[in-house]
């Protein structure tokens, strides 16, 4: 991946790759074991930070390298172990059922390519695997073969229990392959049957490239969810949303928004370019272009086109243009001007705005926290508010203003006909 941040944790819809892949695994069993190695404290760190009774194993590459080496040691509880990679973020609860049924003594997933070259294939004869050859080895007639292994495997435990003991590190690489005891269960007479899987879901991701070829395929997943549960898109291929975020009711995202994070939007519409992070908006209008930070709350609000909002609660509030609103709760009928800013940050800390119902906040008014503005005041535009407002008041602190006769021709030294 050329980074140092491990493989499995590059995110994929707002989640790490290894996230999707537990939480497909979640779906199907109460037993996961993640094996760990690489950046293993750092990994397991950010796993029991989001998940809760995951089990951990560390492997001792030193002196059992490959995949083979991974499951020394692992401890099953169930008659059937299900091992999937870490770094197959597309796969499918539905892909796991299948490799669960039926009672074969190892469920293989094979995929159908149409160009297998550069893979190892998979001989299937009378319905099962007969073996994996790879493609060094693979005679004429073999290289024919369009079925390759996807790297998913059930295996019921008392196998397990006794070949991984058996795994050889005899081979060009030193390295125990879990590919083996494929070999040893067919020299067994055991049954390996083959589970065709799409190709799309066992994509490993080994690269940026990979990486965001991933990033599409879920994106158009989560976008077709969400469309079939009753969201509006225009141009949805131009629209991000996060694998976290919820929508309830009849809601419409124009085209260029980005929903981040754990949102949730009920019966509301953002519009062109707008970018909502980790908010809750409720029978709301956002944008063209406006920005709602994380942990802000936007209730039968209008926010229009180049007003940010972050942390703050806003209920049947207007803020129509270019307006920054931090730390604030702002309550119903109140009206924001253009150029309003609630001064928020004194270079220590944050301090909060209060304003209360039925407030007119004229333009290019400054609003300096901590303060209380009350209901049904009105602040005259270019007022910098530093104390609180009582109901019904007036505030308003604008310097007088005064004219100077003929300045502009005193200045350009042209008389009042605009000769020089």
């Amino acid at each position: 991946m050329k980074s140092i941040t491990p493989k499995v944790l590059h995110e994929i819809s707002g989640k790490p790759m290894l996230f999707h892949a537990i939480d497909a695994a979640k779906e199907v069993s109460n037993d996961i074991t993640v094996v760990l190695y690489h950046q293993a404290e750092r990994i397991q760190k950010e796993i029991a930070a989001v998940y809760e009774h995951i089990h951990f194993h560390l492997q001792d590459a030193a002196q059992f390298p490959g995949t083979g080496g991974a499951m020394k040691g692992v401890e099953i509880q169930h008659d059937k172990a299900l091992i999937l990679n870490g770094d197959m973020p597309l796969i499918t609860t539905d892909s796991l059922h299948a490799l669960l049924e039926g009672d074969a003594d190892i469920n293989m997933s094979v995929i159908e390519l149409d160009d297998p070259n550069g893979y190892g294939r998979v001989v299937i004869l009378d319905g099962k695997v007969h073996e994996i050859v790879e493609e060094k080895d693979c005679i004429p007639a073999q290289k024919e073969i369009k079925t390759v292994n996807a790297g998913v495997y059930c295996v019921k435990k008392e196998l397990l229990d006794r070949y991984i003991p058996q795994l050889s590190n005899d081979n060009a690489q030193a390295e125990y392959y879990l590919t083996d005891i494929i070999k040893m269960a067919v020299d067994e007479g055991k049954t390996v049957h083959p589970v065709i899987v799409k190709e799309e879901e066992f994509k490993g991701v080994n690269s940026k490239l990979d990486l965001a070829h991933a990033e599409e395929i879920m994106q158009n997943r989560i976008r077709i969810k969400w469309m079939k549960a009753g969201v509006s898109m225009r141009l949805p291929e131009t629209i991000y949303i996060d694998s976290r975020a919820t929508f309830e009711g009849e809601c419409i995202l124009e085209n260029g928004v980005s929903i981040q994070g754990n949102c949730h939007i009920i019966a509301s519409h953002i519009k062109t370019h707008s970018v909502i992070e980790d908010a809750y908006i409720e029978n709301s209008d956002v944008g063209p272009i406006g920005r709602i930070r994380p942990q802000s709350r936007i209730i039968n609000s209008h926010i229009g086109n180049f007003v940010e909002v972050k942390k703050s609660t806003l209920t049947g509030v207007k803020a129509g243009h270019l307006a920054y609103i931090g730390d604030a709760s702002i309550d119903e009928g109140t009206n924001l001007g253009a150029g309003v800013i609630t001064c928020n940050y004194d270079g220590k800390q944050k301090y909060k705005t209060i304003i209360g119902k039925n407030v007119f906040v004229g333009s290019d008014t400054q609003i300096v926290a901590p303060v209380t503005i009350a209901d049904d005041v009105l602040i005259a535009a270019g007022t910098t508010v530093n104390r609180d407002v009582e109901k019904g008041n007036l505030a308003i602190s604008r310097t007088q203003m005064k004219t100077v006769k003929n300045f502009f021709y005193k200045f350009f030294q042209t008389s009042d006909n605009g000769e020089k």
